[in-house]
């Protein structure tokens, strides 16, 4: 591999470079610091990303899908640490993750969806996780706000939720407390020495020199210049539009857990907070850079949203969002050294960055502190997709790392 541009004349200023200030990103840094590796973030508003439009389901088991069991041991493995690592988390920042342990439940609108949800539940069933069929009487009694028509449901316990804009608060706390530094401008592109990453030219031109970088920006993580082609992430957007309601003050709060369902072919997921705020969520878009909140986006939503839980309606609707999931050809995270000595990725986690967040922080620190990717990561390494080509959207800039 060809040098593909010149290293700043400068000693590392860091041992660890991150490249993006969203939750991935800033679990990558904090776990770094806290091995005693000398860590900084480059990122134009570190803390923002993919995790402010994101719901913050941790639903290992009603996001498995057919043909990702391999990622469900992931997704099993991060959720059973986020107890703990959301407690670790809030005794170093004194910050509330708004995390709940409060279930989930998935639920069939038709007769085609409940045999859908029936076949689902033999899958997890086989998959050795945890689920119950429910009647549809019985979800109504456990969310008297359902629909009459709900036909049947899988209560799963094991699904929680953690708030993503609180998370990414308090990681952006934590590194601070930990010693990271950040740079917070635009990464404009990756500095190559003799086969070896060595560093970034942010934007406006300033190097900054590392001992080795993490690729982490998310949905932009294959548009970062100079990084050779052979080693760009295989990641592309795909855009979701959220929508946030709130319960009015002194009303009791519409549903007690997170709701699923498949609405005319349509997922949906109605995520409460103990807040009032109820996320309303989403669009699954192939539109390449596209984040325009769209009339059809939001009518989609609220009518689907209606038909699970009409009461919906009368909620006042406070926000609408969109943003770009990074997402891998095998919808599975790109984690741990690259073909560029040096260069590292912490990338296209697509559905499940919120969800993997504890996981990710814990492998990276262990690859970045021993040089070994642990066992549990090695399905996810980034050379699975060494003979792929790079996908090739249309052209955006770093200017917001996901």
């Amino acid at each position: 591999m060809s040098s593909t541009s010149e290293a700043p004349d400068a000693s590392p200023a860091c041992d660890v470079l991150v490249v993006g200030g969203g939750v991935i990103g800033l679990v990558t840094a904090w776990r770094a610091a806290q091995r005693g590796l000398v860590t900084a973030v480059v990122d134009p508003a570190p803390g923002g990303g993919a995790a402010r439009v994101a719901a913050g389901m941790l639903a290992a088991v009603t996001e498995l899908h057919y043909g990702e069991r391999t990622l469900l041991a992931l997704n099993l493995a991060s959720a059973r640490r986020y107890p703990e690592f959301a407690a670790e988390l809030s005794d170093a920042t004194g910050l509330d993750l708004g995390h709940r342990r409060c279930g989930t439940l998935a639920v069939a609108l038709d007769a085609d969806d409940r045999a859908h949800l029936r076949e689902l539940h033999a899958f997890q069933l086989r998959s050795g996780l945890e689920s119950e069929w429910l009647t549809g009487r019985e979800c109504r009694r456990l969310e008297p706000m359902l629909a009459p028509g709900v036909r049947g449901g899988l209560r799963v316990d094991g699904d929680h939720q953690i708030d993503p804009r609180r998370l990414a608060a308090a990681l952006l706390a934590a590194c601070e407390r930990a010693g990271v530094a950040f740079h917070r401008v635009a990464a404009g592109r990756l500095t190559v020495d003799r086969d070896r990453a060595t560093g970034v030219v942010t934007a406006d031109g300033m190097a900054l020199p590392a001992g080795r970088v993490v690729l982490a920006a998310g949905s932009l993580s294959g548009r970062l210049a100079g990084v050779p082609e052979g080693v760009l992430p295989p990641v592309r957007p795909v855009k979701g539009q959220v929508l946030r309601l709130t319960m009015p003050a002194g009303r009791p709060p519409l549903l007690t857990r997170t709701v699923r369902a498949v609405v005319r072919g349509n997922p949906l997921y109605l995520v409460p907070r103990e807040s009032g705020e109820l996320v309303v969520g989403a669009t699954s878009e192939e539109l390449g850079w596209d984040t325009t909140v769209t009339a059809g986006g939001v009518y989609a939503l609220l009518r689907d949203a209606h038909e699970l839980v009409p009461g919906i309606t009368e909620l006042p609707l406070t926000e609408t969002l969109a943003g770009l999931r990074p997402a891998s050809p095998d919808n599975a995270p790109l984690l741990g050294p690259t073909a560029l000595d040096g260069l590292l990725l912490a990338t296209g986690h697509y559905r499940n960055g919120v969800l993997l967040t504890p996981v990710t922080g814990d492998v990276m620190a262990h690859v970045l502190t021993t040089g070994v990717l642990p066992e549990e990561a090695r399905p996810f390494a980034p050379e699975r997709f060494a003979a792929a080509p790079a996908p090739t959207p249309a052209p955006a800039p770093m200017e917001q790392s996901a």
